[in-house]
C-alpha cells in the first residue's frame, strides 16, 4: 500500500464514522453515479430552447386572464428574468405576448407549449434517474406530456407568486424589516414550488416530506444563487463578449442554466440519499459499504425495461 493510499484510506475512515462528513460525500457521490453533470447539460441545452416559448406563453396567458397591460406583461416578464441576472434585461427586449385572436391564438399557443415542454422532459428524465425509477415503471409518451403542463403550471404559479412579491415590495417602504419579510416571503415561494416540482417530475410515487429537505436547500442556495449571480454571469461576459459578440449573451444564460440545474439536483440527490439512508459510502474501494450496494443495486436495477425482465443483483 502505498503512502498516498494510506492517507486516502484514512481519510475515507474519518469520513465514514462522521456523517457531518459522510452525508455530504454520499450526495457528491450519488451525483457521480447518476452522472449528474450530464442530466444538467441536458436540461441546460433544453432549457435555451424552451425559454422563449415559455416567456411568450406566460405573457399571453396572464394577458387574456387579467386583460392586455403592457405595465402588467412587463412586470411578468420581468418577474420570470429575475432568475436570470445581467442577461435578463437583454432577453426582456425580445419578449411581447401574441395579440393575435381566435384560432390565431389556439395555433400559437399550442405551438408555444410544444416549444415549452423540451425543457420538462429532460428535467423529468433527470428526476427519474436520480430517484432510480425503472424504465418499465416509467411514464409513457402522454403522461410525460401531462407531467409536462402540471410542471409548467407549477412555475407559472412560481412567476405569478414572484410578480406579487415584487409588487408588495414596490408599494411597501425601503426599510431593512420589509426588505427582510420580503425576501423571506421569496425563498418560502421557491422551497414550496421545488416541494412541488419534485414531485411533480418524478414517476415513482413519493412523500412529501422526503422532498422537503431538499427543496429547502434548493430554495435557500437559488436565493443566494440570485443574490450572487449578477457578479458570476458578468464576470462570464466579459470573458467571452469581445470573442464571442452576440452569441456572448448565450453562453450567458446557458452557463446560468446549468449551474441552476446543477444545484437543483444536487438538491433532489440530498432528498435520494437522506429519505434511503445512503450513507456512509467509501472513497476507495474494496471494501463496499452497506449503501455503495444498495445504491449501486438501484443503478443496476432501473435497466429494467419490460415487465417480463427481472434484474437481479449480487456481491461477490
Amino acid at each position: 500500500m502505498s503512502a498516498i493510499e494510506r492517507v486516502l484510506r484514512r481519510v475515507d475512515g474519518y469520513q465514514q464514522t462522521h456523517g457531518a462528513l459522510g452525508f455530504p460525500f454520499a450526495v457528491v457521490k450519488k451525483f457521480g453515479d447518476d452522472r449528474g453533470g450530464s442530466l444538467a447539460a441536458l436540461i441546460a441545452y433544453y432549457g435555451v430552447l424552451s425559454l422563449f416559448p415559455l416567456l411568450l406563453l406566460v405573457t399571453t396567458a396572464f394577458g387574456y386572464l387579467l386583460g392586455h397591460s403592457a405595465k402588467f406583461e412587463e412586470s411578468v416578464v420581468h418577474s420570470a428574468l429575475a432568475q436570470f441576472p445581467i442577461i435578463g434585461d437583454q432577453i426582456q427586449r425580445n419578449v411581447h405576448s401574441l395579440r393575435a385572436s381566435g384560432f390565431g391564438v389556439v395555433v400559437g399557443v399550442v405551438g408555444l407549449l410544444w416549444g415549452g415542454l423540451g425543457v420538462t422532459q429532460a428535467a423529468q428524465h433527470a428526476m427519474n434517474q436520480v430517484w432510480n425509477v425503472p424504465g418499465v415503471v416509467r411514464p409513457g409518451f402522454f403522461p410525460r406530456q401531462v407531467r409536462g403542463l402540471l410542471f409548467l403550471g407549477a412555475l407559472g404559479v412560481g412567476v405569478l407568486g414572484t410578480t406579487v412579491l415584487s409588487g408588495l415590495g414596490a408599494l411597501g417602504s425601503k426599510g431593512l424589516a420589509t426588505r427582510t419579510v420580503l425576501l423571506v416571503a421569496s425563498a418560502g415561494v421557491n422551497v414550496g414550488l421545488f416541494v412541488l416540482v419534485f414531485r411533480v417530475l418524478t414517476a415513482k410515487a413519493i412523500a412529501w416530506r422526503p422532498l422537503v429537505p431538499g427543496a429547502v436547500a434548493a430554495g435557500l442556495a437559488w436565493q443566494i444563487l440570485q443574490t450572487f449571480g449578477g457578479y458570476l454571469v458578468a464576470h462570464q461576459l466579459r470573458q467571452t463578449t469581445q470573442v464571442y459578440g452576440f452569441f456572448a449573451v448565450v453562453l450567458g444564460l446557458m452557463g446560468w442554466l446549468f449551474l441552476g440545474a446543477q444545484v437543483t439536483i444536487y438538491c433532489a440527490e440530498l432528498n435520494v440519499v437522506w429519505s434511503r439512508r445512503l450513507w456512509p459510502r467509501s472513497l476507495l474501494q474494496p471494501p463496499l459499504t452497506e449503501a455503495d450496494e444498495r445504491t449501486l443495486a438501484a443503478i443496476a436495477e432501473q435497466e429494467e425495461r419490460r415487465p417480463e425482465q427481472t434484474v437481479d443483483v449480487t456481491f461477490e
